[in-house]
C-alpha cells in the first residue's frame, strides 16, 4: 500500500499517494526546465499549477478522496506534456525589432487542423474546420445543413470520416496549434486563465450553464453515442482485418519459404531424375533454379511480410517500428528482385520470340481414279493408341538416349490439279533467332511409310532432349488429284480437325468412308441414298419422283381428314398412312389399302 502525501496546490488541499506525488514533481519541474528564460516563469507556473487544482477537483468526489497515478495521467493527457511549453523567448529580449520579427518568422507555428469539443454541437468538427479555415463556425454548420436537406450523401460520410479520423484538441499545446498561436508564455499563460476564467464563470452562472448544457445534451448524448459507435464499429472491423491479414501473410509467408527450400535443394533431392529433364526443357535460359526461386521469394515474401506486420499493427496499437533502416533495406531487395525477374523474363522470352520452320516435299505415287488408305501409326515403345495434343513427355529411344517425344501432328487434306500426289511436311520450332528457330526445326525426326497406295503416318515426333522443348510440331499437308478416292482410318479424327482457315476437304466424320476428291470438296461415294437428317426433310435421289406419285395418288380423291400423332400422320379416308422413324432416320408411307 502506498503512503500518502497531503499537498497544497494553489490554495486547495489534496490527498496523493506517494507515487502520484513524485511523478507531479517530476512534472512540474520538467516545465520549469523547458523556461530557459526565469523571467515571468513563476507566474506561469502558478497558472499551471491553478489549473491543474481546477482538474483535481473535478475528480474527487470527497474530502478523503486520494488521488492516484491514474488521476494524474488523465489530467497530465489534458495539460500536455513539458515540451509543448518550449517558449518563445523573444519576448524577454532586448534585440533589435528586426531580429525579433524574423525570430517570430522562424518560430511561427503551423495552423493545424483539430476538433475543438470545447465548442462543439455534435463532434467539434465545424468548430475545427472553423478554426483552420478562419470562418465562423455557424456558416460551416449552415453549409453542412443545406448539403444534406439537398440531398446529398456525400457530406455525412465526409463529416463521419473526419470524426473518426481528426484528433481532438486536447490539451493547451494543441488548442493554441489549432488557432495558429505560438506555445508561448504569453499564450500558456493566457490560455490558461481564459480556462481558469471559464471555470470560475461556471461556477457563477451554474444554472444558466445547466441550461445550455441541458439544450445541448440531447444533441450532444446522440451524436457521442453514434460517434462511439462507429468508433467501435471502425476499430472491431480493424481487428478483423488485422487479423485476416496476418493469417493470409503468415500462410504466404510459409509457402515461400518451403517452396523456397524445396526448389533450392532440387539439385541435391531431385539429382538424376527425370523432374530435372523436365525443368531442363523448359528452362530456355539455362539459369539456376535457386536464382529463380530467391528472387521470386523476395519479390512475392516482402509485400506479403509487410501486410504481416501491418495487420500486427492493426491489433497491436503501440507495435514499436521496424525501423528506417530495416524498410530501406526490403525496399531495395524487392526492387532489385522485381528487375531481376524482370531480366530473367525478358531472357526467356527472347528464346521464343522467333518461329522457323523446315518444308520438305515428296511425291507419292497416287493418280487420278486411284484409291489411297490412310492412317495413323502407333509406336507402343513410347504410346499406345495415341491422339493429337500439344503436350510432350520425356522418353528414352531404343539407343537409350533421352528424346522429347509429342503427338502435335495436324493433318491436311486438299485437292490438286496436278497429276500425282504429294506429302508435304512442315516443321515448327521456336527460338532466338530465325536461323536459332530453323536449325531446331530441322531436328525435329518425323518419319511416314508408303506401300501399295497405303499412306502410314506416325502420330507422334521426336527431338533431342539438347534441343529443349520450343513448341516443336508437324504440319503434314496431303495433297490429291481430282478424281482420287481417299478412305481415311478411324484413328486420323484427332489429327485433322481443323478449322476453316486450314482448308482442310477431310471433314470430321468423314473417316471410315470412301471419299472421291474434287476440286475444293469431297463426295461420298459408299453413303446411304436415302436418309432423312435431324429435322425431319427427305435427302434422296428419288424424292421428286416419290412426290409425284403421291399427287397423283390424290388427283380426284374427295376431301380427307389428317390426325397427326407425334412422328405418326394419317390422312383418311383410307389414303395414306406416313409412320417417321427417329430412330433410324426411316420413313414409312402406306397409300390406301396397299
Amino acid at each position: 500500500m502506498n503512503k500518502t502525501v497531503n499537498i497544497n496546490l494553489a490554495g486547495t488541499f489534496f490527498h496523493i499517494d506517494e507515487d502520484a506525488f513524485a511523478k507531479l514533481t517530476r512534472y512540474l519541474d520538467a516545465i520549469r526546465r523547458s523556461f530557459s528564460d526565469p523571467q515571468g516563469q513563476d507566474e506561469i507556473i502558478k497558472d499551471i499549477e491553478a489549473r491543474i487544482s481546477e482538474l483535481f477537483s473535478e475528480k474527487v468526489k470527497n474530502e478523503t478522496q486520494v488521488i492516484t497515478i491514474k488521476e494524474l495521467d488523465e489530467v497530465i493527457t489534458v495539460m500536455g506534456q513539458p515540451e509543448d511549453y518550449i517558449i518563445d523567448e523573444e519576448i524577454f529580449e532586448d534585440a533589435p525589432p528586426q531580429q525579433q520579427q524574423q525570430k517570430k518568422r522562424k518560430n511561427a507555428y503551423t495552423k493545424q487542423l483539430f476538433r475543438d469539443t470545447d465548442n462543439q454541437f455534435v463532434a467539434g468538427v465545424s468548430s475545427g474546420l472553423g478554426h483552420y479555415l478562419s470562418i465562423d463556425p455557424l456558416w460551416i454548420r449552415l453549409a453542412w445543413i443545406v448539403m444534406i436537406l439537398l440531398g446529398f450523401g456525400t457530406p455525412v460520410l465526409i463529416y463521419v470520416l473526419l470524426w473518426v479520423l481528426v484528433p481532438e484538441a486536447i490539451t493547451t499545446a494543441d488548442k493554441l496549434k489549432m488557432t495558429q498561436e505560438p506555445v508561448n508564455i504569453s499564450n500558456i499563460e493566457k490560455k490558461i486563465k481564459e480556462e481558469l476564467d471559464k471555470a470560475s464563470e461556471k461556477i457563477k452562472d451554474v444554472d444558466y450553464e445547466k441550461h445550455m448544457e441541458n439544450a445541448k445534451k440531447g444533441a450532444n448524448g446522440f451524436f457521442s453515442t453514434i460517434g462511439k459507435i462507429l468508433k467501435g464499429i471502425v476499430k472491431v472491423f480493424g481487428k478483423f482485418f488485422g487479423i485476416l491479414l496476418i493469417i493470409i501473410s503468415l500462410s504466404t509467408l510459409i509457402a515461400l519459404i518451403i517452396g523456397f527450400f524445396t526448389t533450392g535443394t532440387i539439385g541435391l533431392v531431385w539429382a538424376d531424375t527425370e523432374f530435372l529433364d523436365y525443368v531442363s526443357m523448359v528452362n530456355t535460359g539455362n539459369t539456376p533454379i535457386w536464382l529463380y526461386s530467391l528472387l521470386a521469394f523476395f519479390a512475392v515474401g516482402i509485400p506479403f511480410f509487410v501486410l504481416f506486420i501491418l495487420g500486427l499493427k492493426l491489433l497491436v496499437s503501440n507495435l514499436k517500428s521496424i525501423g528506417m533502416a530495416a524498410k530501406i533495406i526490403l525496399f531495395v531487395l524487392w526492387l532489385f528482385a522485381i528487375i531481376g525477374l524482370g531480366i530473367l523474363g525478358i531472357r526467356q522470352a527472347t528464346e521464343q520470340a522467333y518461329d522457323g520452320d523446315f518444308i520438305t516435299e515428296q511425291t507419292l505415287q497416287i493418280k487420278s481414279n486411284d484409291t489411297l488408305r490412310i492412317a495413323m501409326a502407333n509406336n507402343n515403345n513410347y504410346e499406345y493408341n495415341a491422339t493429337r495434343s500439344g503436350s510432350f513427355q520425356l522418353r528414352i529411344d531404343e539407343d537409350d538416349n533421352k528424346i522429347i517425344y509429342s503427338n502435335d501432328i495436324r493433318l491436311i487434306v486438299r485437292s490438286t490439279t496436278d497429276s500425282v500426289a504429294k506429302i508435304v511436311i512442315k516443321r515448327k520450332a521456336e527460338g532466338s533467332s530465325f536461323n536459332n528457330a530453323k536449325k531446331r526445326a530441322e531436328a525435329i525426326e518425323y518419319n511416314y511409310v508408303f506401300s501399295n497406295n497405303n499412306l502410314s503416318l506416325s502420330n507422334y515426333i521426336t527431338t533431342n532432349i539438347e534441343n529443349k522443348y520450343r513448341e516443336q510440331e508437324v504440319e503434314l499437308v496431303l495433297y490429291l488429284p481430282i478424281g482420287t478416292v481417299l478412305f481415311a482410318d478411324r484413328n486420323t479424327y484427332s489429327f485433322h480437325r481443323n478449322s476453316s482457315r486450314y482448308n482442310d476437304i477431310l471433314m470430321n466424320g468423314d473417316e471410315e468412308k470412301y471419299l472421291q476428291i474434287l476440286k475444293g470438296k469431297t463426295q461420298c461415294l459408299d453413303c446411304p441414298t436415302s436418309k432423312i437428317n435431324k429435322t425431319n426433310s427427305i435427302k434422296s435421289t428419288e424424292t421428286e419422283n416419290w412426290e409425284k406419285d403421291l399427287n397423283n395418288t390424290f388427283e380426284g380423291t374427295p376431301e380427307t381428314e389428317i390426325e397427326v400423332e407425334g412422328s405418326h400422320i394419317i390422312l383418311n379416308e383410307d389414303g395414306v398412312d406416313i409412320k417417321i422413324n427417329e430412330n433410324d432416320e426411316s420413313i414409312k408411307v402406306k397409300i390406301g389399302n396397299h
